[in-house]
């Protein structure tokens, strides 16, 4: 079972709102600067990027919001109570560090290191340091995937058979991490999140159709417990935007389409499942197929990135642990980590 690991953070006094730093202003640091600059209980003190143009940028959006192009700056501030990290993926794990030593509880981006042992490591500081390290899968925050959970409760969808993801589209190309580990940590942590458990084992293979330094398609499968398996296809390559993610059980089959907005889940009250073994049948298990009803349920709009912005400030202000926790971005690396190892020896299963 995955859970988050009961430790008692430091939290800002009752009533003062929670000052938070905003590191990197490129790809996606926008968003999480209106976002910020928005939400109620928090306060947006400074947006760090090296970039001039980038800072010049912010101080027209944000008049209010000092700005810096240096990371260890923002150490020597009292107006930060944690950091929110926007930047690529190679700067993770230097960047949470310097936050968690110096006392900061950290929002950093998928993923939080690019190692098994870095991701373990900073876990282990951000208990230490009795501070907050959470871990941005926004998707863990989508009113899709949260409606997905609830209709798969074992009672409703019967036994888990499989699930399966497609994340596909032509770029962005990333030039520093592989379509894998760019694309498919989304999947990874909803798969994680909907079994409420990690994998045991993957298997994947990878190629390079656009002749770049890095794998930039992939077919990963993942198995769990109770011989549930998951597979994900990834890719940079394919000229159709797909962000599909499906669960098949016994007794229902979902489908979530993240850019469907007029039927953004769909239940299938159909399925199969083993029934006992006829006289006649030597031995074979009888299929039992049933057919129901196709439902749409109504998925209320929200914003994800919104949402896990949220729950970070709750998580500082209550001290508790956040579903996104460190601990449950360890596990999606681990995953990533077997996968890369599987791709690497064409296929071979690795434990997670």
């Amino acid at each position: 079972m995955l859970s988050g690991i009961g430790i008692l953070y430091c939290v800002p006094s009752v009533g003062n709102p929670i000052k938070l730093a905003l590191i990197g202003f490129g790809y996606w640091g926008p968003n999480y600067a209106r976002v910020l600059n928005d939400l109620p209980g928090v306060e947006l003190t400074v947006v760090c990027d090296g970039s001039v143009e980038r800072l010049a940028l912010v101080r027209e959006r944000y008049r209010l919001v000092a700005t810096c192009s240096r990371i260890d700056d923002l150490w020597h501030r009292d107006d930060v109570d944690g950091v929110v990290i926007a930047t690529p993926a190679s700067t993770h794990e230097a960047i949470v560090r310097a936050a968690l030593e110096r006392e900061r509880h950290v929002l950093v981006e998928k993923p939080m290191a690019l190692t098994v042992g870095g991701c373990d490591a900073l876990c282990r500081l951000a208990a230490s340091a009795k501070r907050l390290l959470m871990v941005g899968y926004t998707f863990l925050y989508n009113a899709g995937v949260l409606k997905m959970k609830q209709y798969m409760a074992p009672e409703q969808f019967g036994q888990v058979y499989y699930l399966h993801a497609t994340r596909t589209n032509l770029g962005p190309i990333r030039h520093d991490v592989n379509a894998v580990w760019d694309l498919a940590p989304h999947d990874i942590a909803i798969f994680n999140y909907l079994l409420d458990e990690q994998p045991l084992w993957a298997s994947a293979i990878g190629a390079r159709v656009l002749r770049t330094a890095r794998d930039d398609i992939a077919f990963a499968t993942l198995g769990y417990s109770n011989e549930v398996v998951g597979n994900i296809h990834v890719s940079w390559a394919d000229p159709n935007k797909v962000r599909e993610v499906v669960a098949v059980g016994s007794r229902r089959r979902l489908v979530f389409n993240d850019l469907n907005d007029a039927e953004r889940v769909r239940v299938f009250e159909r399925g199969v499942s083993v029934g006992e073994a006829m006289a006649d049948s030597y031995g074979e298990f009888k299929l039992l197929v049933r057919d129901g009803d196709i439902i749409s349920p109504k998925v209320e709009p929200s914003e994800p990135l919104k949402n896990q912005c949220q729950e970070f400030v709750d998580a500082i202000a209550a001290g508790r642990t956040p579903v996104a926790s460190g601990e449950f971005g360890l596990a999606v690396v681990r995953a990533l980590a077997a996968i890369q190892a599987s791709m690497s020896a064409r296929g071979a299963v690795v434990d997670v």
